[in-house]
């Protein structure tokens, strides 16, 4: 069993009890899945860089992209409805586990200037959203083999029905969120 799912059963889930009140374990938010998203607004011209983003996102996550296509089309961007335009993927289970444990203890401390995260990327229903300005802050990305520094969102799906329940659990996993 991965680490930080034992983690979650073993020390988050009691402790998440205590200090909301839950009389009921299935009352404890818990993370759903993580999506994670690439946007290659170039690839209209050059379809190769597609094609390398998708690459690298599944050196990144271990799983397969789907590529994304325009909902509309934008003439100033010379943007037609149905040209691929990024890539995402979304990862559950342990695979989603996994991933989080990485970001978070190898990628995260990798980010140049790195102070805690913001916590202000709440939806409202306990989701948050990271945004990360390159690549190449993975340590499976070789920085001599990427042809454009891309930034993709990395998204946390809770179960949370507030933005502190959900704070709270992704703190308790690990998240450094800056101290307000």
């Amino acid at each position: 069993m991965n680490k930080l799912l034992e983690k979650y059963k073993k020390e988050t889930i009691p402790a998440l009890m205590k200090h909301f009140d839950y009389n009921n374990v299935h009352c404890v938010p818990k993370l759903k899945k993580i999506s994670v998203n690439m946007g290659v607004g170039i690839a209209t011209q050059n379809k190769a860089l597609l094609d390398n983003a998708v690459k690298e996102m599944t050196i990144i996550t271990g799983r397969k992209p789907v590529v994304t296509k325009a909902k509309k089309s934008i003439s100033n961007f010379k943007l037609r409805e149905g040209m691929p335009i990024g890539c995402k993927v979304t990862l559950r289970g342990e695979v989603m586990y996994e991933f989080f444990n990485r970001l978070v203890s190898i990628v995260i401390p990798r980010v140049r200037d790195f102070r805690g995260i913001s916590p202000k990327s709440f939806d409202g229903r306990g989701n948050f959203t990271l945004g990360i300005k390159e690549q190449t802050v993975f340590p499976e990305i070789e920085y001599d083999k990427i042809d454009a520094l891309r930034g993709m969102d990395i998204t946390f799906v809770t179960s949370a029905s507030s933005d502190e329940e959900g704070r709270e659990l992704l703190q308790r996993l690990g998240m450094p969120f800056k101290k307000n």
